[in-house]
């Protein structure tokens, strides 16, 4: 963007220690948040304090080579600016509107400050509402709140980005809503690698995307999630759409604020946190929010250090988020995906008084399922499957079942599975859960219901007491503990087996050699 420069306000260098630029003004001071630019348009810096009456000290947004002391700066007499519109749509921009895509920039658009003030309380929706992912098992087990933050948790690998991205295609596709991605931090290759995947999947034309990338000063990686929410406003209150917001990963935003805390010489707080950090989060997530016009939904990921949950940042976002989403190496070691963990995963609509009675009722007998299921691994690891009594037998045979159930094919992974993607409604999941529980499907095979949608669909993939052919991902305990629950997991033992060997249980053992 082509900033109107103020030609009667001109100030000039008068320090520069790394990011940080000291510049004395004679005439006008400009005001906190002020953007300047210097050499030429080429630095850009934001007034972040007034030392005295004639200087002021800015962070730059751009990288200072080149600069030095006595050169000229301008002022633009205003702050930094993003661009909103229907414009905006299926273009990728930076963190001051200008377009990263290679495409001609977009005329139909209008400039509005980064900085602005979350809606007044009078203006917000004090309704709960659920929102729908299309997703079972986070529709069942950790319902997202409209209007509300849900932090994604995971590491490398197990499958974050595909759940983002089959969030954005759901939301575009089934609610007519708008998508924008916010990348903080982002490391070049996943943005661009992530800009192909949504123009191939078909969802580029209602998505926006933001990034602040890993090598730019942290001036830009803290600004750009304040862009993005800009964005996000317009179309919340102009257009009066629902928006989801993705913002990839919210602890580099709080790390860009760290840097910039400590290039500006304030002391830092505990851990070498900003001592404003409370404030600065909250000024970002308090304009997240559900008004009358319509919805901001944000889903967040929050990389957690070393694991500790007790990390100033970590706690920090806790507080504002409604539902905490965990995704588990182990599970997506065995080919569960999404690789949700339900017994960590947690949510603030998870109430009767909001989901009602019936579906509150069905997640936490889920939950206890999973959790004895949990419980019992250890000893079929040690003793196997024969050892349990035959109620714990159900309990397994009923968990596994749940397991596979709650997997679910992506849209956005077609290309790669061969498996057509599935929107399954809520109704159709909690249906699926019910009938799971009642062991009406205890004679499928459990790979009947893996990687399907609506539980109907598992009668047309197998017929009661038919063995498994099927080559599930699982480990090599729970092959064996699938093999014993197919010869009958709700059979007592017999004392004095047949040591004739039936096709089935030799089709089964075949399957768990093969896996193993």
């Amino acid at each position: 963007m082509k900033y109107k420069i103020s030609p009667s306000n001109a100030g000039e260098v008068v320090s520069v220690r790394g990011s940080v630029i000291d510049i004395r003004f004679d005439g006008h001071l400009p005001p906190i948040y002020s953007l300047l630019y210097a050499k030429e348009g080429e630095i850009a810096i934001e007034v972040l304090a007034q030392l005295d009456a004639h200087r002021v000290r800015g962070i730059a947004l751009t990288p200072t080579q080149g600069l030095s002391r006595g050169m000229a700066v301008e002022d633009t007499g205003g702050p930094l600016k993003a661009p909103v519109g229907k414009g905006i749509l299926s273009r990728m921009f930076d963190v001051f509107g200008n377009t990263i895509d290679r495409q001609a920039a977009p005329t139909d658009v209008q400039w509005r400050s980064v900085h602005r003030d979350p809606p007044a309380l009078a203006r917000r929706s004090t309704k709960s509402e659920i929102f729908e992912t299309g997703i079972k098992v986070i529709d069942v087990l950790v319902p997202l709140e409209r209007g509300g933050k849900a932090g994604l948790f995971g590491g490398a690998g197990v499958g974050k980005t595909v759940l983002l991205t089959e969030m954005i295609h759901n939301m575009i596709g089934h609610q007519k809503g708008v998508s924008i991605f916010c990348g903080i931090g982002e490391r070049c290759r996943e943005g661009e690698e992530l800009y192909r995947d949504m123009k191939a999947a078909g969802v580029l034309p209602n998505m926006v995307m933001v990034f602040g990338q890993m090598n730019e000063p942290p001036g830009s990686r803290f600004r750009v999630g304040h862009a993005a929410l800009t964005m996000a406003e317009y179309f919340r209150d102009d257009e009066h759409r629902d928006v989801l917001l993705l913002i990839d990963n919210i602890f580099r935003f709080l790390q860009a604020g760290m840097e910039v805390s400590g290039l500006m010489g304030q002391m830092p707080s505990r851990l070498g946190y900003q001592p404003t950090m409370g404030t600065e989060l909250s000024a970002l997530e308090e304009r997240i929010a559900n008004t009358d016009t319509g919805a901001i939904t944000s889903i967040q990921a929050v990389y957690v250090p070393a694991d500790d949950f007790t990390d100033p940042a970590a706690v920090h976002t806790f507080s504002h988020l409604s539902a905490s989403i965990v995704l588990s190496r182990k599970r997506a070691g065995e080919g569960l995906y999404p690789a949700i963990d339900p017994l960590q995963s947690s949510s603030k609509m998870a109430t009767p008084g909001i989901v009602g009675e019936r579906h509150y009722a069905v997640a936490q007998e889920i939950r206890r399922t999973l959790a004895q299921y949990g419980e019992l691994k250890d000893i079929i690891a040690m003793l196997g499957l024969e050892q349990l009594s035959p109620e714990d037998r159900n309990v397994v045979a009923r968990a596994r079942r749940l397991e596979r159930f709650l997997t679910q094919p992506f849209f956005t992974t077609e290309q790669f599975t061969g498996l057509t993607g599935k929107l399954v409604s809520l109704k159709d999941a909690l249906d699926g859960c019910e009938r799971i529980l009642r062991d009406e499907f205890k004679d499928y095979p459990e790979s009947a219901l893996y990687m399907i949608g609506a539980i109907d669909e598992a009668k047309g993939k197998a017929k009661p007491g038919q063995a498994s052919t099927s080559a599930e991902p699982t480990s090599t305990s729970e092959a064996k503990a699938d093999q014993k629950l197919a010869e009958g997991a709700t059979a007592t033992p017999e004392p004095h087996p047949k040591p004739k060997t039936t096709p089935k249980a030799e089709t089964e053992h075949a399957i768990s050699r093969h896996e193993s």
